[in-house]
Formats: structure tokens, sequence, C-alpha cells
């Protein structure tokens, strides 16, 4: 019914979709539906080989029928944690640092995409006809064993296959694998994914409410009208459940984030990527930036981060507020890709001086959209005050 990659080879789940989609009135396909088609496409037991950069992902194709994020909005959760069916990208992010009862260090990651393909409902007579494409990834970073593991799933939006919804609960889903439940304070969510002999089952609790990044909650990513997106985050929630690696299950605990964002934007033109940056400071908060990348290496003027106190409140931080420099580099054994390796954070104003460092040096998702994302190490002093905590960064667009 639907496709998914591991390691970099891609498989066909179940039977080939009946009724194939009719092309996008789109000028240029977007990137879900072209992998989505190039896997539905080929031979039936042949790995195919999707790749694209995010610079083809994320430029040109916005239907301009779709509503844009031009200025600040009201938010209003649980709704906002729902689908936003009028845009025509969204995602749901959780990340996750996690430890078993000896100790032993893991990163996950568990995603959820939703692109549509075309403006209208599709105009099929069939209940395989769909408007959206769904795509999911899930990550696994063993720390002790220097082992990291990537997944990935696509999917239609019909017959059930994969979505978001409201109600009863909240819920996200391509095809087993979910996040479901409440995202309040006070509430739970379960998260669910399984691969082979690798899968993740945890119960999510938020510490504080909704972060609204940017100019609250409009993230500006470029000059042009609408080139933004609205996005809100929860930095602290509460993990417990069970990790399974290499057939071996373990409890595990720690701390989560998740990120929601939704637009119909692409990058502008000379943006080729950005480096997002998710760390947490122990008892001073959490720290967010993104910094988009111009081909030339230099960050973008909409660069822009969020400051989250100890309290819950959060700060908008403005490019010239924050510097990261970094520091080492690795090169990709398997796709010969050179990465950003360690960095020195800097925020004057709030005296933080920090060292970001991967817990493994491989944590690429060598996926149809080729990507790095993994867990890491923080280390220095926020406000004079010792700091060894972990979080999570992601490297976009160094593969074009």
């Amino acid at each position: 019914m639907g496709v998914e990659r591991a390691s970099g080879r891609l498989y066909r789940v179940g039977p080939l979709p009946a009724p194939p989609m009719r092309p996008s009135r789109c000028h240029t396909l977007p990137t879900l539906a072209l992998a989505f088609a190039l896997a539905a496409c080929g031979a039936r037991d042949a790995p195919i080989d999707a790749k694209l950069t995010v610079g083809d992902a994320m430029s040109g194709g916005a239907d301009p029928r779709f509503e844009r994020a031009h200025e600040p909005r009201e938010f209003e959760f649980p709704a906002d944690h729902g689908p936003q069916p009028a845009f025509q990208t969204e995602w749901w992010y959780f990340t996750a640092n996690l430890r078993d009862d000896a100790g032993r260090e893991f990163g996950c990651q568990l995603t959820f995409f939703r692109r549509a393909t075309r403006f209208e409902p599709a105009d099929v007579d069939s209940a395989w006809a769909a408007r959206d494409v769904h795509m999911a990834h899930f990550a696994l970073s063993d720390v002790q064993s220097g082992e990291f593991h990537a997944f990935e799933r696509f999917e239609r939006g019909a017959l059930g296959l994969a979505g978001a919804e409201l109600e009863p609960q909240w819920r996200v889903w391509n095809r087993d694998w979910s996040a479901e439940g409440s995202l309040e304070v006070g509430g739970a969510a379960r998260l669910r994914a399984r691969s082979g002999e690798f899968a993740l089952e945890l119960e999510v609790r938020a510490l504080t409410p909704p972060v609204l990044n940017g100019e609250r909650g409009l993230s500006r990513k470029g000059d042009a009208d609408g080139a933004a997106s609205y996005y809100y985050s929860l930095p602290r929630m509460a993990a417990t459940g069970t990790l399974t690696v290499g057939g071996r299950e373990q409890r595990v605990s720690g701390r989560a984030w998740f990120d929601r964002e939704w637009s119909t934007s692409a990058l502008d033109d000379g943006q080729v990527g950005w480096d997002w940056f998710a760390l947490r400071l122990g008892e001073m908060g959490e720290l967010m930036l993104y910094s988009m990348r111009r081909g030339d290496g230099a960050p973008d003027p909409h660069s822009s981060g969020t400051w989250t106190r100890a309290d819950g409140a959060a700060e908008h931080l403005s490019r010239e507020q924050f510097a990261i420099e970094t520091l080492e580099s690795w090169t990709s054994p398997r796709t010969k890709v050179r990465y950003p390796a360690k960095w020195r954070v800097s925020l004057p104003s709030r005296e933080v001086e920090l060292e970001v460092e991967p817990l493994l040096a491989n944590q690429e998702l060598d996926l149809a959209i080729r990507y790095w994302e993994g867990a890491v190490r923080v280390t220095g002093t926020v406000a004079g005050r010792r700091v060894d905590e972990r979080g999570y960064v992601e490297l976009a667009g160094y593969d074009r």
C-alpha cells in the first residue's frame, strides 16, 4: 500500500496502489509527490534511488491558491495541533534524548509530513484518489554501539492509510507509525513506530505550554510576501517508554521536543538550506536557533531563534543576537557529503557560551531527501553556570 526506505534502500510495503494519481497542476511537482511516484512506478523488487536536495524540495511548486503565512495570527490550542489543509505543507516533529536503566544513551526522531499535490480535491472516482502525499521518518541513535538507523515511509492520504485529525482525539499517522493523545500540559501523547528489529513506543508529556517562535508564531524565511510559516514548539516534554534496538527492548526515559510548522512557502532565491539547533540548558531553559544558509555559506538575515526561560516564558532572538561558529566537519563515508560536526554557539545578551558536538558523527538520513539530524552534547556556561546537557541538530542542504 505504500513505500518504505531503510538505510538508503527503498522497498514497497503491501500491494501496489490501484489507479495512479493524476498529475499535479502545479508548475513544479512537489518533492513528496515525485518521490512517491518514482517509488510506485518502478520495478516491484528493485531498489529505487529518488534523491532530491532540499533546494529541489522547497524551490517552486507552491500553488498560489493555498493560504500563506502573511502576518501573525491568534493560535488556538489544542485546535492548532490538528491538520491545516488550507496550507500546502505541514509537519509534526518529535525528537528525544533518552537513557535506559543502565545509563545507555539514545536519540530518536519521529516525524510526520504532509504535502498537497494539488489545490482541488482529487477528481478521480476512486477510494484510492488523494490530494495529499504523506511522508514519515523514524530514526534511532544508539550512542554506546555507535550505530544509527533511519527509516522512511510514503503513503497517500486515502483509505485511512495516513493523515491527521483532531477528533475524537488528536492523531497523526502513517500506517502503524503514529502520534496520538494530548499535547496539553497535564495530558499525555503516545508515539509509536516499528521497522523490523527497531521500534519506539514512548509517552510524552508537555511540561510547559506551547512556545511561539518568530513574531508571535510567524517565522519569516525570506523577503517575499508569504515567504514564512506558522511555527510553535513544545521544547520541554518528559518522555518514558521503550526502545527496541536490534530486537532487544529496553525501558528508557528522558526529554522530548516537539516542533509544529505549516506553510505554503519556498526557499528564497539564493537560500540553499538551514542549520537548526534545539538545545537544552538544564535549569536555565531551552534554546532554539535556526540559521538559514545562502549559497556562499553565509547565514541569511532571516535566521532567528527563541530563548525559553525556566518559567516557560519565551523571547524571540534576531540574527544579530547570536553567533554560530563551525569548529569541525565530518564527511559521510557513504554519500561523501561534508557536514559541520562541532559548533561554538554564543548569545552575549544572555551570557551564553556553548560548545555543541554530535554524540555520533554518522547520523545522516540517506533517504529520499538527504540530511543530517542527530543527538548532540551541549556544554559550556549560561550566566556563569556550567551546563552539560543534550539536544538535537538538523543540517539540511549540504548535498547540493
